[in-house]
């Protein structure tokens, strides 16, 4: 699948800013299974610089500065994007009791990689509450995966997704005893239930094509991967209840949302401000030429 993703954010302030800096999380990243082959970030009003990095868990982070008045501000980042089907080679047979096990041993390179997902982030922390929770999925000698599986299904189902119930500083706990929210509760949930068993568990963040059947579509999306020993990360939508595929989107992935929020940054004056975020994911559907192969796309990053 090649898609266009744009995704715009628009501030409006009751008074005017003299400057700002801003941080950006936009560009997807490359994996095996998805490739980014064209992305650009515009501001308006235009950045007096920009400077790209990766961060410590190897998202593409863009920051730049506006050092003119302004009471309005935006930034449209667009990308097009491969999404290959994924080539899923889980071992079925690790227990959850044998993936904690070889995480808290961390004897090689991926389960030392893995167990910093292991602790508590700044808005996921292990409690009694949680533990309760996830117990049901967890019995011994279960399956990982099929830990997993339930357990994503279970907050599919226990869960009422209701934008607007929670902001992003809602406590955890909260969002556990109101059983609602939005795809950043779901997967903060999740993740904190499997962190209380042991296992590691990150937090990803990125798009859901437009138009489809699916909860999170035309926003900023978020889901969970687990690390299986042998076998890597395993990633689940606990707010879908399904395995991401082409229809989704990898843009950054961290401790929690946190770490890879996709707009973040600090203004100079402003006041109030009022926030409007829209995306869109469109499939772009390219002629195929006489020779039966697509034609090529240039990767450019502006």
């Amino acid at each position: 699948m090649r898609y266009r993703a744009t995704h715009t954010t628009k501030y409006a302030y009751d008074a005017r800013v003299s400057l700002c800096q801003s941080e950006v999380r936009l560009i997807p990243r490359t994996l095996p299974w998805q490739r980014t082959l064209e992305s650009r970030i515009e501001t308006t009003p235009p950045s007096a610089s920009a400077e790209r990095h990766e961060d410590y868990f190897g998202n593409a982070v863009t920051t730049f500065t506006i050092l003119e008045s302004h009471d309005r501000f935006s930034t449209v980042a667009t990308s097009v994007i491969e999404v290959d089907d994924r080539d899923v080679r889980e071992d079925a047979s690790v227990t959850w009791e044998a993936a904690r096990d070889d995480v808290a041993a961390h004897a090689d390179f991926d389960t030392l990689e893995a167990f910093e997902f292991t602790f508590d982030s700044p808005l996921v922390a292990v409690a009694p509450e949680l533990s309760t929770y996830a117990g049901p999925s967890f019995p011994p000698g279960r399956p990982l995966i099929e830990a997993i599986e339930d357990l994503s299904h279970r907050i599919h189902t226990d869960f009422k997704y209701t934008p607007r119930a929670t902001r992003v500083d809602t406590p955890l706990l909260e969002v556990l005893r109101l059983k609602k929210g939005v795809c950043q509760d779901y997967t903060h949930v999740m993740i904190g239930a499997v962190r209380c068993m042991g296992l590691a568990a990150r937090y990803v963040s990125g798009y859901l094509r437009s138009g489809a059947n699916v909860l999170g579509a035309e926003a900023s999306h978020a889901w969970v991967s687990v690390f299986v020993p042998g076998s890597g990360w395993f990633d689940i939508d606990p707010t879908n209840d399904m395995r991401p595929g082409t229809g989704h989107i990898t843009l950054a992935w961290g401790r929690d949302y946190a770490d890879v929020a996709p707009v973040k940054g600090v203004a100079l004056g402003g006041g109030h401000q009022v926030v409007e975020v829209t995306v869109r994911v469109d499939r772009i559907d390219l002629p195929t030429p006489a020779s039966g192969r697509a034609p090529a796309v240039d990767p450019k990053v502006k």
